[in-house]
C-alpha cells in the first residue's frame, strides 16, 4: 500500500494529521498568530468552495436519481401489491447489483481523470474515459445472463414462484437501463472530475422532469403496465446520457475531449484490475446493509421488525446522499492536488472534507435523538411501528454519524488509488467482524434486530478506524510522487 510505512521509514510516519509532515518553517510565526489564524480561515474557505462546487451538485444528482426509484415505485404500487413486490425485488436484486457493481468500477476514474487534472494531463482524461466505456460495456455483457435468468436466481433466493416469474419477465426489460449504467457513469466521473458537476446535475433535473412525464404516458394513459415501468426507467437514463454526452461532443470540455481515439485500447489489463478493485471496495459497503434486511427477515415474527428497520433505512438512505456527496467531492479533490504534486494540498483537502461531513453528521444525530419517538409519524400510524422505531433511533442516529465520516474515508482512499487496500479492509471489517457480532448478538444473545444492527455498525466503527489510521498514517508527499509516476506511466501509452 503506498501510503503505509515499513522498516526506515517507521519514523516518518510519526506524523500527526494536522502536521502532515510540515517543517517548522513552513507554518506561520506564533507572534502573528491573529495573521496565521486569518490566513488558515482563508484556505478553509478557499478549500470549502473548491469542495462544494463538487459537493452540492453531486447531492443534488443523487437525490434527484433517488427520487426517480421512489416515483418508479409509486407508479407500481397502484398497478398492483404483486406488481409492486416483483418491481421492488427486480431493482434491488437484479438491477442493483449491477448498478452498484459498475458503479464502483466506474469511480477507477475518479482515481485517474482526478490525478490527470491535477497535472494538467487533460487529454488523457477523454482517453481514460473510452478505457472504461470498454470495460464497463464488457463486464455489462458478462453481467447479462443474471437478467435472462432472473427467475431462477430469485427462486433461489426464497422468492415466490408467481413473485419471481413476474420479476423474471421485467427484468428482460431493464437491459437497456443495464447498458446506460456502462457509458453514463464513467462520463459522469469524467465531467465530475474537472468541476462540471453542474451539468450533470443540471441534465438530472431535465430527466426528472422527463421521467415524471413518460411515467404518467406509459403507466397512466397508454396503460403499458410493468413493461411501461421498465421503458420508463430506460428511457429516464438514456435521455440523461444522451444530454450530457451532447454536450461533451459538441464542445463543452474541447481540452478534455479530442474524439474517439484508439488509445483507449491500450493497456486495458492495467484499466480492468484498477476498475476492478474499486468496483468491490464499492460494493461491498453497498451489499454490506443489504445483509441486514435478509437477516432481519429470517427473525421469528419478522414482520414488526422489518417494518421498523424498512422505515429507518429509508431514512438513512436519504440522508446517506450527503455523505455519499462528500464521498465524491473529496475523491476528486484529493486526486487533483495529488496530480498536481500537491501532498499538502490533499492532505488539507482531507481534514476540510473530514470536519464539514461530520459536523453535519452531528446535526442529524441531534435531530434524531431529539426526534426519537415522532421518526415513524412520516411513514405509519401504527403504534406498535412507531414504537418499534423509536427502539431502533439510536441505532440509526449513530449509523448516520458513523456514514458522516466513513465515505469520506473512502473517498482518500479513491482519491489516492488505494482500493486494492481497502477492499480487503472491507471484507475483514464487514463481513468477517460486522456480520458474525450481527448475527451472535441477534440470536444467541436474542436481541434481535437490535443485536444485528449493532453488530453490523461495530463492523462499519472497525471499518472507518482503520481507514482513519491509515489517512493519519499517510506520507501525502509521497502519494503525490506515486501520482505523478502513475500519470506519466499511463500517458505515455500508446
Amino acid at each position: 500500500m503506498a501510503g503505509s510505512r515499513r522498516g526506515g521509514d517507521e519514523e516518518a510516519c510519526r506524523v500527526d494529521l494536522l502536521d502532515g509532515g510540515a517543517k517548522k518553517d513552513d507554518w506561520p510565526a506564533v507572534d502573528g498568530g491573529g495573521e496565521a489564524s486569518s490566513k488558515l480561515g482563508r484556505r478553509v474557505l478557499e478549500e470549502s468552495k473548491k469542495l462544494w462546487v463538487i459537493v452540492a451538485p453531486a447531492m443534488f444528482s443523487r437525490i434527484v436519481t433517488f427520487s426517480m426509484n421512489v416515483i418508479t415505485q409509486a407508479f407500481a404500487g397502484h398497478l398492483g401489491d404483486l406488481e409492486l413486490a416483483a418491481i421492488s425485488i427486480a431493482n434491488t436484486v437484479v438491477v442493483g447489483f449491477s448498478f452498484g457493481l459498475m458503479l464502483g468500477m466506474a469511480s477507477a476514474l475518479e482515481t485517474l481523470c482526478g490525478q490527470a487534472f491535477g497535472a494538467k494531463k487533460y487529454h488523457m482524461m477523454g482517453v481514460y474515459m473510452q478505457r472504461s466505456w470498454i470495460v464497463l460495456l464488457g463486464c455489462a455483457v458478462l453481467l447479462l445472463p443474471m437478467y435472462f435468468f432472473a427467475e431462477d436466481v430469485l427462486l433461489l433466493t426464497g422468492q415466490s414462484p408467481e413473485l419471481s416469474a413476474m420479476a423474471g419477465r421485467v427484468s428482460v426489460w431493464f437491459i437497456p437501463l443495464h447498458f446506460s449504467f456502462a457509458l453514463l457513469f464513467p462520463l459522469q466521473r469524467f465531467l465530475q472530475c474537472q468541476m462540471n458537476n453542474f451539468v450533470s446535475a443540471a441534465a438530472s433535473g431535465v430527466a426528472l422532469c422527463v421521467h415524471l412525464l413518460v411515467s404518467w404516458l406509459f403507466i397512466t394513459r397508454l396503460r403499458f403496465g410493468l413493461v411501461g415501468i421498465a421503458l420508463t426507467l430506460n428511457f429516464s437514463w438514456w435521455a440523461t446520457f444522451a444530454m450530457l454526452f451532447a454536450y461533451v461532443a459538441c464542445g463543452g470540455c474541447p481540452d478534455t475531449w479530442h474524439g474517439f481515439s484508439v488509445e483507449a485500447f491500450a493497456d486495458i489489463w492495467e484499466f480492468v484490475k484498477l476498475s476492478a478493485a474499486s468496483g468491490v471496495m464499492l460494493c461491498l459497503e453497498n451489499w454490506y446493509y443489504r445483509v441486514l434486511i435478509l437477516l432481519t427477515g429470517n427473525l421469528k415474527d419478522a414482520a414488526i421488525a422489518v417494518d421498523a428497520l424498512s422505515i429507518c433505512m429509508t431514512i438513512n438512505a436519504w440522508e446517506m446522499m450527503i455523505p455519499l456527496a462528500f464521498f465524491a467531492g473529496t475523491g476528486v479533490r484529493v486526486a487533483n492536488e495529488l496530480g498536481a504534486g500537491n501532498g499538502k494540498g490533499a492532505r488539507f483537502a482531507t481534514i476540510v472534507s473530514s470536519l464539514t461531513s461530520l459536523v453535519i453528521g452531528l446535526f442529524f444525530w441531534v435531530l434524531i435523538m431529539g426526534l426519537h419517538d415522532k421518526l415513524a409519524l412520516i411513514f405509519t400510524s401504527s403504534a406498535v411501528v412507531l414504537d418499534a422505531v423509536n427502539n431502533l433511533a439510536i441505532l440509526l442516529a449513530f449509523t448516520i454519524l458513523l456514514n458522516s465520516i466513513q465515505p469520506v474515508l473512502s473517498g482518500v482512499a479513491v482519491g489516492s488509488g488505494w482500493q486494492s487496500a481497502v477492499a480487503y479492509v472491507n471484507i475483514g471489517s464487514y463481513y468477517f467482524i460486522g456480520v458474525p457480532m450481527g448475527v451472535l448478538l441477534g440470536w444467541l444473545f436474542n436481541l434481535g434486530v437490535l443485536g444485528i444492527w449493532a453488530g453490523m455498525i461495530g463492523g462499519t466503527a472497525v471499518q472507518t478506524l482503520i481507514l482513519a489510521i491509515m489517512t493519519i498514517r499517510c506520507d501525502w508527499e509521497k502519494e503525490a510522487m506515486v501520482a505523478s509516476t502513475r500519470m506519466d506511466k499511463w500517458s505515455e501509452v500508446r
